[in-house]
């Protein structure tokens, strides 16, 4: 599993002209899933972005998680950070899991996120989405499990 985090300023995503989650300050994080991640994995994963330090503190250290500053988390599913791109100039995608496996793994993303977190907005698994970001610093990271 695969989350490229982005520290953001402000985020939002938009399907079909319509708007289905944004935050103010906190985490853009887009999932990619693949073949062989498991609910050990996203349980890891979700863990790990809940604590991950990226916020600075009073000193302007990066200490601080998006739990401790009660920011906002906005998942969003990426089908292409799963693509296997080590030959060649263009993705494979055999490294990713099937799509009706994917997006039950990411579901249960959202609903833990939902239930440990107050600020949650996700995006809609598989849709074309048109996703705005203000990245802070900038700071983007990928995190893998």
């Amino acid at each position: 599993m695969k989350a490229l985090i982005q520290r953001v300023s402000s985020a939002c995503v938009v399907v079909a002209d319509a708007t289905v989650g944004s935050i103010n300050q906190g985490l853009l994080v887009f999932i990619g899933v693949e073949k062989n991640d498991t609910l050990i994995e996203a349980d890891k994963m979700i863990n790990k972005l809940l604590s991950y330090r990226v916020f600075a503190d009073s000193q302007d250290k990066m200490n601080l998680s998006v739990s401790d500053i009660a920011g906002g988390i906005l998942l969003i599913s990426q089908f292409t950070l799963a693509a296997d791109t080590k030959s060649g100039t263009r993705p494979g995608f055999s490294t990713a899991k099937p799509p009706v496996e994917a997006e039950r793994l990411y579901d249960y993303m959202v609903e833990c996120f939902k239930a440990k977190h107050s600020d949650v907005a996700s995006g809609v698994f598989g849709a074309d989405m048109q996703v705005s970001l203000v990245n802070d610093g900038p700071v983007t990271f990928l995190l893998t499990c």
